[in-house]
């Protein structure tokens, strides 16, 4: 699904007026799709059915006016506060709130924080500021939008949290921290940017009547994943396959008091579908392997770079760098390994830490996982710079420049390949945050390059596959309690894209 600036959408929409589409209707549906976000989030998580309408005066306003209309008739307590005299309103926002008060919605007109009293159960839909907005948000507004997040009630915004520029990701001094954003059309630049990813909440799409063919033609430099767009990339099953076939997958990982790391990695393998997992391991780190799951065959280095540069290269990818450590004869070790090897690889963790911006020759097929800390070193930078458009350019430059693919991981992560529109990942959790939730993804990635995806492919699906695990996990467990090893035991889940 391609991503746009707030600029861009509303050219877009200016093309479908210009051809004869109706405004209100566009209205009609998007009201109508956002009153089903909201009755989805009811019904699934069994909240209370009051929904509070918090309207400013524009058409993200009669949007939520609408939807408010589409909630009555089904049987929902509806509250509508009005932030701004109803006569200083757009057309269709006086319009739509003319039929929510005939439909028997209640209104209140207010002027200052104080007046909003809000329920103690309930959910509350946003609409106060569209993706038109951008800068300050001035009192009344700005208390008013701290009374909301502070309230404690799931928030469902209308196309973009109030406060929020949908072109930048920057957020006002107060802006709405939403549950779900209700998006219409395509999602916003500045749902990824800056401050975007802690304003949105859970990504929901509305289709509000756009022809397909003004998107189809439209310039995007983003796309986010979908489950649409990825459930072609599932590697194909052949009922007659054995296990090379399935993939074989040789990982060079871990250190004394590291083996966690590659343990992970190696498991994530295995449970990604590649049917065989070598795990070359230092010397001396035998005992620390005891607990690694049986399938894994561990293989220690005993220095013969000519036997390891073999069994590299009659597998189908490798992974290299989780818990390798960061010492001197480690990083010499890996700038005359890597030109030597000729299968798909990808490159994370310590090895990251060692290459930093060094001059090093990849493999012509290499897939590189670093957070945005390892990133930053990639680009010879001091510092870690706020989520821009300029600062992915750049990432895209030293992907086009090393002729790599790109995991940019974090939230949200970012994959970036050369000559190829920058992918997003929406999914995930907060939980993930966790130590050697990297290398399950890197141990992912690989197992799926073993299967013969592209690298475009490979990372798409296993970021994507690795986040919705992760939402399930934190589901299970609480974003407090999940661990790596739980995002493993739910890429069942991931790989069936299930919600």
């Amino acid at each position: 699904m391609k991503v746009v600036s707030s600029q861009q959408m509303s050219y877009l929409e200016s093309l479908a007026y210009r051809d004869g589409a109706s405004e209100s209707d566009f209205m009609e549906e998007a009201g109508s799709g956002i009153a089903l976000v909201v009755h989805e989030y009811v019904e699934s998580h069994k909240a209370s059915r009051p929904v509070i309408l918090a309207c400013g005066k524009g058409n993200n306003a009669g949007d939520g006016y609408v939807a408010g209309l589409h909630l009555l008739n089904l049987d929902y307590e509806v509250l509508a506060y009005q932030l701004v005299p109803i006569t200083e309103c757009s057309r269709l926002c006086r319009a739509s709130y003319q039929r929510f008060l005939q439909a028997g919605g209640r209104v209140i007109q207010i002027q200052t924080a104080e007046e909003l009293s809000l329920p103690t159960e309930g959910i509350i839909v946003d609409a106060i500021f569209g993706t038109g907005f951008h800068g300050q948000v001035a009192d009344p507004f700005k208390a008013i939008i701290k009374k909301l997040n502070a309230s404690n009630l799931p928030i469902i915004s209308v196309d973009i949290p109030s406060g929020l520029d949908g072109s930048t990701g920057q957020a006002a001094d107060a802006a709405i921290i939403a549950t779900e954003t209700a998006f219409l059309g395509l999602p916003k630049t500045g749902f990824f940017l800056n401050d975007g990813w802690d304003c949105v909440g859970k990504l929901r799409y509305v289709d509000f009547g756009i022809p397909h063919n003004y998107i189809e033609e439209s310039d995007s430099e983003m796309i986010m994943l979908s489950t649409d767009l990825l459930t072609p990339y599932l590697p194909k099953l052949k009922r007659s396959r054995h296990k090379y076939q399935a993939g074989s997958v040789v990982g060079f990982a871990g250190s004394p008091g590291m083996a966690g790391a590659a343990i992970l990695s190696s498991s994530a393998a295995l449970h990604g579908g590649s049917g065989i997992v070598y795990l070359v391991h230092p010397l001396g780190l035998e005992q620390e392997l005891v607990s690694a799951p049986y399938e894994i065959i561990k293989i220690p280095y005993t220095g013969d770079k000519t036997a390891l540069v073999s069994l590299i290269n009659k597998a189908s990818a490798m992974f290299i760098g989780p818990g390798i450590g960061r010492k001197e004869e480690t990083n010499t070790l890996l700038k005359s390994l890597l030109p030597e090897i000729k299968i798909p690889c990808v490159i994370d963790g310590d090895a990251l830490t060692l290459i930093g911006s060094q001059d090093i020759e990849f493999p012509e097929t290499t897939v590189l996982t670093p957070h945005r800390g390892e990133m930053s070193k990639l680009l010879g930078e001091d510092s870690v710079e706020p989520l821009s458009l300029e600062y992915l350019q750049r990432c895209k430059d030293y992907a086009t420049r090393k002729n790599v693919t790109l995991v940019v991981k974090g939230g949200p992560t970012f994959i970036i390949l050369p000559a190829h529109p920058i992918l997003v990942n929406p999914r995930g959790d907060p939980g993930m945050a966790t130590a050697g939730s990297g290398d399950v993804l890197t141990g992912l990635i690989t197992s799926l390059l073993s299967q013969k995806l592209t690298p475009e492919k490979a990372a798409s699906l296993g970021v994507y596959v690795h986040g919705i695990a992760g939402e399930i996990a934190a589901l299970e467990l609480t974003s407090f309690c999940m661990t790596a090893s739980d995002i493993i035991f739910r890429f069942t889940e991931g790989f069936l894209f299930e919600e």
